[in-house]
């Protein structure tokens, strides 16, 4: 029963490992989202995590990430996300969003390769992970808004 058990795990994970090692731009789609912060307006290129697979993989094994740069995980309705850092090595701000591009809450600095849930303070849409220090930097808070345009139709 244990090895029937380590089978069906290992069929599980295959799909993730063989994608994690993929570059960003074979695996994901790209767009540009725009974040309305107090005194400014910032444009970022971001990757979409749209897919189940997609979303598990997210920013795992990446070792570094341009600084205009993020990922923005997409969800069909607005729940309550949980994230975490497995297998990712550089530290993000996490910028949970509802449907409408209002943020809920920010996680910043958050430890890599930690296992520790990072959860939204309210039911979101959205989660885009920029670089740490990104959202300090930028004076992005809960008063800034995310404007993705597939969003608002």
């Amino acid at each position: 029963m244990r090895s029937v058990r380590a089978i069906l795990l290992m069929l599980c994970l295959m799909p993730l490992s063989a994608t994690a090692q993929e570059p960003l731009e074979q695996s994901f789609e790209s767009d540009v989202l725009v974040i309305v912060a107090r005194d400014a307006c910032y444009r970022f290129d971001i990757y979409l995590a749209l897919s189940g697979q997609q979303q598990r993989r997210g920013l795992m094994f990446v070792r570094k990430m341009p600084a205009w740069t993020g990922m923005l995980f997409v969800y069909p309705d607005e729940n309550y996300r949980s994230m975490w850092m497995k297998n990712t090595y550089i530290p993000l701000d996490m910028v949970f969003a509802r449907r409408d591009g209002s943020i809920a809450n920010i996680a910043s600095d958050t430890v890599p390769l930690s296992e520790q849930s990072i959860t939204s303070s309210k039911p979101v849409s959205f989660v885009l992970e920029l670089n740490a220090g990104t959202a300090r930097r930028l004076s992005i808070d809960a008063d800034s808004h995310l404007i993705w345009e597939p969003a608002m139709q």
